[in-house]
């Protein structure tokens, strides 16, 4: 497939969405940005989610898993669920009582204005680590197999691609963004089962069933030992405390729940949108499963990895088979959509909610009397979160790391875990912490979970800890936070259960 029919697709795939941002934009102010004027349906959000969730890391990456650990993500998958159904009956209806438009306006009341902003520096951080991380994938792989050929700079494409998902989020802002992510989920959807189907067809239908048991397609639990960071205890757990940092103390993810007009709705999408993407990571992983058997039936494809830098060769096995693999223009075309709605769905949803996050939580934005000030306001900030993405995503470039999708959940392990301490803190206990002490807690537990895990191998005879380590971290910020507090003389401090507030 040409580097230009390529190009053709990706400009054709960008006009769409410029036109579906005018169409959402129009008369749009601040509370359409930050809040769709809670008027998104139900449905439409559940789906886009969907995309917005897996990323280009999911498809990219994902699909490269299946050679090193078999169907074992599937553990994590399961504790998703537990954490889906725990926003959904504890979280929404927490967020939906205090009308909130920034998630974290909820730390300001429980706590103070000072842990409010701690909280939100934290999500800001770990935002802009993992939409830099998921667009750096993206951008990696089409310069390797499209730009490069033409002379265009990694860094040319990426400040490209940055401006065009600038222009089409800066008005519409949640209003655009659940519109363009349901687009952008029903390609990567397609480019999904169209991929399936053309090399599970390619390979033979009984050689692809037998092959993929071979990989283990029925055997989702590792129980060989327990000191593997896959043991199925800890990938389960993982899950979990992934779910409740990355989905449910995310603005990213909360922003497009709390653009539906009320709590009813928010967690009917919530249940549904966990219900398919339980299905949808397993396909991705059938699809990882097949494209290996399908790598070793062609040796040219086998021979193109092996000159690859050995950290990028399960990351590049999708695109290589699909682009050069001999299966036709239809399934290049396909996974091009696929590949670049997966990546954008999550990039202009982060930066959006990047900037509804520093305008409301940081700046105050949505209290000040001159709106139109405030709405000036809102846009150089949403051009300066622009502009920290690209310079994040170049310093991505310089320090590659060897594994995109676990890499991404290691930096989540250090950065959601002071946010699951000061929410669970804040909703089950209605004891009182200085305002002006949290921070401590807050700074102090990454450090300790950084040492544990440099030296957790050598102290614990060869331990290696999985995705449950944000678990951990939450609860040491938990019991951090509980140290430091004292019983509430007055009903002004509470838990979910109690009637009001500190205000």
């Amino acid at each position: 497939m040409s580097g230009l029919f390529i190009l053709s697709v990706i400009v054709g795939y960008f006009a769409i969405l410029l036109t579906i941002s005018y169409l959402t934009s129009r008369g749009a102010k601040n509370d359409t940005f930050f809040t769709g004027n809670r008027s998104s349906k139900w449905y439409l959000v559940s789906f886009g989610m969907i995309g917005a969730s897996l990323s280009g890391v999911t498809f990219i990456s994902l699909p490269g898993l299946v050679g090193k650990s078999g169907f074992t993500y599937m553990q994590i998958v399961i504790g998703y669920m537990i954490g889906y159904a725990i926003i959904s009956f504890v979280l929404i209806p927490l967020y939906y009582k205090l009308n909130l438009t920034s998630i974290y306006s909820y730390l300001g009341r429980r706590y103070g204005e000072t842990t409010h902003k701690i909280g939100a520096s934290f999500f800001i951080l770990s935002r802009v680590l993992g939409a830099s991380v998921r667009l750096f994938l993206v951008a990696d792989i089409l310069d390797f197999f499209v730009l490069r050929q033409y002379g265009v700079s990694f860094e040319f494409s990426v400040l490209l691609t940055l401006i065009l998902i600038y222009i089409y989020t800066y008005r519409g802002g949640i209003k655009t963004i659940v519109w363009t992510d349901t687009l952008q989920t029903l390609f990567m959807l397609v480019a999904l089962v169209v991929s399936v189907i053309l090399i599970s067809n390619a390979i033979g239908t009984e050689t692809s069933t037998e092959g993929l048991k071979s990989l283990g397609m029925t055997d989702w639990f590792f129980t060989s030992d327990p000191k593997a960071n896959n043991y199925w205890l800890k990938g389960i757990l993982g899950g979990l405390f992934i779910t409740l940092g990355m989905t449910g103390l995310d603005q990213d993810m909360m922003q497009k729940n709390l653009s539906c007009k009320n709590e009813k709705e928010s967690r009917k999408n919530m249940i549904w949108f966990s219900v398919v993407l339980f299905v949808v990571n397993f396909v991705f992983l059938i699809l990882g499963g097949l494209l290996f058997l399908y790598a070793q039936e062609h040796t040219e494809i086998l021979s193109a990895l092996e000159k690859m830098p050995v950290n990028k060769q399960s990351d590049r096995l999708f695109p290589l088979i699909a682009l050069n693999g001999g299966l036709g223009v239809f399934v290049g075309i396909t996974f091009l959509l696929g590949l670049v709605a997966a990546a954008y769905s999550s990039a202009d949803s982060a930066l959006t909610s990047l900037t509804t996050s520093t305008s409301v939580d940081l700046f105050k934005l949505d209290k000040w009397k001159d709106t139109q000030k405030a709405e000036k306001v809102r846009k150089w900030i949403h051009v300066g979160m622009t502009a920290v993405l690209f310079i994040v995503i170049l310093l991505a470039n310089e320090f590659k790391e060897k594994d995109v999708i676990n890499t991404l959940f290691t930096l989540a392990g250090y950065t959601y875990g002071p946010l699951l301490g000061l929410f669970f803190f804040g909703i089950l206990s209605k004891r009182k912490v200085a305002d002006h002490l949290t921070w401590v807690v807050c700074l102090v537990v990454p450090v300790l979970i950084y040492i544990f895990k440099t030296y957790e191998s050598y102290w614990f005879d060869g331990y290696q800890s999985g995705h449950e380590i944000l678990g951990v971290n939450g609860v040491l910020c938990f019991i951090g936070l509980l140290v430091l507090s004292k019983s509430s003389k007055k009903d002004n401090i509470q838990g979910l259960s109690g009637n009001k507030l500190q205000n």
